[in-house]
């Protein structure tokens, strides 16, 4: 079972009686919401009391669009998580395990910990359910006779402008989940790449175990650095768009971003560097037999996408991610240990870093290495492009010191010590 979450165009209408006690509509002068986010349980039902809190935000004007989309797209994974485990959002009992906030922050946590979650998300997801309880609660509009939290303050410490030493004061509560970097060099979301063989080895598997739909997705993260929600929302008329590139024979250039219909982080427009191959790939599967079967199946506005489940619904990043994690264990199962903490993501740090050394073991300058990847990975900016040239010359690094470390110890191991000390 799983909640959608939906864009709507919201008008504004008010309701009053007519002069013969007739109950009418009429439409308010206010500028429509577009794309307005809203959540829907399995079943069909909105959440109302969810899909009223992104309302209420969107038309105070107080909250940015691209920060209401996020905060409902966090808490519709809440609604996914509901609907699985079969719990009602308002379920507090007196036992503070059971309650119903702590079970999908220990479910976050447990998420983070096999992998499956970046820290950071697990976080703003947390953050995000809060925020719309304390609205709830608010509007009592949540029905949970005891405190579903314990708040407290936070002083945090910081330094102005003109370098003196201030604080200021957040509220927060027990149940905020810690968001603690890995130590050590790591890409976007902490994550680390892939090894070449190791690649090889996943997609060998995926060819031959797992569904297409997940082994293209796959091959187009690592050969093109997409993220998921890019590559689940390529559509089979984007395929037909891509042109070669003239100066690189053999590389193809899909348009992405606004206007495009294939949504990007940010709403970044670029062009993914796809190779031949993999084009080639996805446009035999865009004419198969067994996509045109799911394609029969879907809704009209979701028929020109490229993936679609069996069902003929679109695949969301939940979805993808919890098909890696259960693709995970059994490819684990057969040996490939290196899977036992993939995420998908994993395969865009994996392309940035192949790309990065690529450009500057063929000379590439610096400046112009971080342009180039910059445009393939569609980075908002540089400074998150960057982080991949400082990750590999730190790779470099240690795998020199490694070396030199290594032969050190080997020349004393080997060393006569007696013969040294008479």
């Amino acid at each position: 079972m799983m909640a959608r979450l939906e864009h709507i165009h919201y008008e504004f209408f008010d309701a009053s009686l007519h002069g013969q006690g007739e109950f009418v509509w009429a439409k308010q002068a206010k500028t429509p919401i577009v794309r307005l986010p809203q959540i829907f349980w399995e079943d069909g039902r909105g959440w109302h009391e969810a899909n009223v809190w992104a309302l209420e935000r969107a038309a105070s004007h107080e909250v940015d669009a691209e920060t209401i989309k996020r905060l409902m797209k966090h808490l519709s994974r809440y609604a996914d998580y509901l609907e699985v485990h079969g719990i009602d959002w308002q379920h507090f009992p007196v036992r503070k395990d059971d309650q119903v906030l702590r079970k999908f922050r220990k479910n976050l946590i447990d998420q983070v910990k096999n992998g499956l979650l970046a820290g950071s998300t697990a976080a703003n997801s947390m953050n995000a359910v809060i925020q719309f309880y304390r609205f709830a609660d608010l509007h009592n509009l949540v029905r949970a006779e005891g405190p579903m939290w314990v708040d407290r303050l936070a002083v945090i410490p910081f330094h102005d402008a003109a370098g003196f030493k201030r604080s200021m004061v957040r509220l927060t509560s027990d149940l905020k989940i810690p968001n603690r970097k890995r130590a050590g060099a790591s890409l976007e979301d902490g994550l680390l790449p892939l090894r070449s063989e190791h690649m090889s080895e996943l997609l060998t598997y995926t060819t031959k175990h797992e569904i297409e739909e997940l082994h293209l997705m796959l091959s187009t993260g690592f050969f093109t650095g997409a993220r998921i929600g890019t590559i689940t929302t390529l559509t089979v008329t984007s395929l037909q768009t891509a042109r070669e590139d003239p100066r690189t024979p053999g590389v193809y250039l899909l348009p992405v971003g606004p206007g495009t219909g294939v949504a990007t982080k940010f709403s970044v427009s670029g062009d993914l560097m796809v190779p031949k191959a993999v084009l080639d790939d996805l446009k035999g599967y865009a004419s198969s037999t067994a996509r045109l079967l799911r394609e029969a199946k879907a809704q009209p506005a979701d028929k020109n996408l490229l993936f679609l489940a069996r069902s003929g619904r679109r695949y969301t990043v939940d979805t993808v991610n919890r098909l890696v994690y259960e693709m995970r264990k059994r490819a684990t199962g057969v040996g490939l240990r290196f899977m036992q903490r993939f995420r998908f993501h994993q395969s865009r740090a994996t392309f940035g870093t192949w790309l990065v050394q690529i450009l500057l073991d063929n000379g590439v300058k610096t400046t112009d290495a971080i342009a180039v990847v910059r445009d393939a990975m569609l980075h908002k900016n540089e400074v998150t492009t960057l982080g991949y040239i400082t990750f590999l010359e730190k790779s470099r690094g240690k795998e020199q010191a490694a070396a030199a470390f290594n032969q050190a110890f080997t020349g004393l191991r080997c060393r006569n010590w007696d013969k040294a000390n008479a």
